[in-house]
């Protein structure tokens, strides 16, 4: 279909064209308060189309079965003409690396088998008093890019998804705590064991409360808790960020000091095993491994093809693009330190461990997740969040989970004085962290 698609929009578009096919299964499970739910599975198909034609650049999408070529290409020149003027070039054909998509195990799960995975799930993490929230979620896809330019690329996909979280209400003391996996392949035993033992081993820290401390002090975030402090950085190296004006790194490429040495950050599409990554993106351009921030200093931002031909760079291969709409750039793996080693679930738990970064910390905060992340002017580095989960550190030990307490500061400036990293990296999502000291983070009660 992308190619008698293409023959069309290339005899009616004088710039060239280029377009996406997508297919997508989903088998969904859902345990709510320790019950099956739902069960079901669901499966989408479209195609998306982009034109350059006039200078100007339109799209069009459909998810229908018997859509019209004809029509589509009409609708994508109809956009064109309204669209905005931009010197887009289509890639040319190139080889693409060898990254590892589709895992059969995965593929071929049955909706019994997540069933039952979910239940062993709900029995590791049953305790009096608590309730427990299992979801799971199988994704297969096909995906197939091609351009005007003679640039092509398909590949499957595996994704799975596995989450829980326990619910314990005594009073008015609303205590929830959760982990989850994601990856491109069936999760082991061994990695739900570790999902159940990093839910509880935080639960049984959390059941004492303790006071807040308060001032300015040091703060471990585990690699959950960074989210607050990796997004403003993330946005503020989007190549769509620095053509509006707003990212506080735009013009800082090759200078020193804006980051702490320690401070390396990369995004890597081409992560054996992880459900982002991909041979090619959405844009007809091959995966490779982008360096943002390379010892404190600033390397590149990353770009689809439209931000980079904006910018007067070259696409990174971050282009990503539904059934509707344009591309836009989006990160796949983001990495911060060294290669991932696959670690699975943990959070606190390796930080009580021969001391590690708690060691030395004589009044301080572990911090695991944060209330409002994402919300307010995230790119401008400031903020201020309640937290949602968080412990007490009393010379080098957890002493319990405090309550009515927040933590503010600026990203930019912690990111130059950074204490240490933790040695317990792994993936939250599709970001890959250790925990980190940070020195100096005000610390509040509410």
């Amino acid at each position: 279909m992308i190619d008698r698609l293409l023959e069309q929009a290339r005899r009616h578009a004088d710039g060239g064209a280029d377009a996406l096919w997508r297919r997508v299964e989903r088998t969904s499970v859902a345990f709510e308060w320790g019950r099956l739910k739902s069960a079901g599975v669901t499966e989408e198909t479209g195609v998306n189309l982009r034109v350059r034609h006039g200078g100007r650049v339109g799209v069009a999408g459909t998810t229908a079965a018997d859509a019209s070529l004809a029509d589509l290409v009409a609708r994508a020149l109809a956009s064109a003409a309204l669209g905005e003027a931009v010197d887009l070039p289509f890639p040319p054909r190139a080889p693409l690396p060898p990254v590892p998509t589709y895992f059969d195990r995965a593929g071929e799960a049955s909706l019994d088998h997540l069933i039952q995975m979910g239940r062993g799930l709900l029995d590791r993490l049953a305790r009096e008093g608590c309730r427990v929230n299992v979801a799971l979620e199988r994704e297969t896809a096909e995906t197939r890019v091609a351009n005007s330019a003679g640039a092509a690329g398909s590949y499957r996909s595996t994704v799975i998804a596995v989450s829980a979280d326990v619910w314990r209400i005594a009073g008015d003391d609303v205590l929830v705590l959760g982990d989850a996996f994601d990856g491109a392949d069936l999760p082991s035993d061994a990695a739900l064991h570790a999902i159940a033992a990093s839910i509880n081993t935080r639960l049984d820290r959390a059941l004492t409360v303790v006071a807040p401390p308060e001032g300015a002090l040091p703060v471990v975030c585990t690699p959950a808790g960074l989210a607050a402090l990796l997004l403003p950085v993330t946005q503020a190296l989007s190549g769509k960020a620095v053509l509006q004006g707003i990212s506080p790194l735009a013009g800082k490429v090759g200078q020193g000091g804006v980051f702490d040495a320690a401070f390396s950050l990369s995004d890597d599409a081409t992560c054996v095993g992880r459900p982002a990554s991909r041979p090619i993106d959405d844009e007809c351009v091959p995966s490779r491994v982008t360096r943002l921030v390379e010892r404190g200093v600033v390397q590149r931002f990353i770009y689809d093809l439209e931000t980079a031909a904006r910018a007067k760079a070259q696409s990174t291969g971050h282009g990503q693009r539904g059934i509707f709409g344009k591309p836009v750039p989006g990160y796949t793996n983001v990495v911060l330190g060294p290669t991932p080693d696959g670690v699975g679930a943990r959070h606190a738990v390796p930080l009580q461990l021969g001391g590690g970064l708690l060691a030395n910390i004589r009044d301080g905060l572990l911090v695991d997740e944060l209330i409002g992340v994402g919300q307010g002017n995230v790119i401008g580095g400031a903020f201020s969040h309640p937290v949602a989960l968080a412990y007490r550190v009393d010379r080098g030990e957890i002493t319990g989970r405090v309550k009515d307490a927040a933590v503010a500061g600026n990203v930019y400036e912690l990111w130059k004085r950074v204490g240490g990293f933790g040695n317990d990296a792994r993936w939250t999502g599709s970001r890959y962290a250790p925990s980190v000291l940070l020195e100096g983070v005000s610390v509040a009660r509410r």
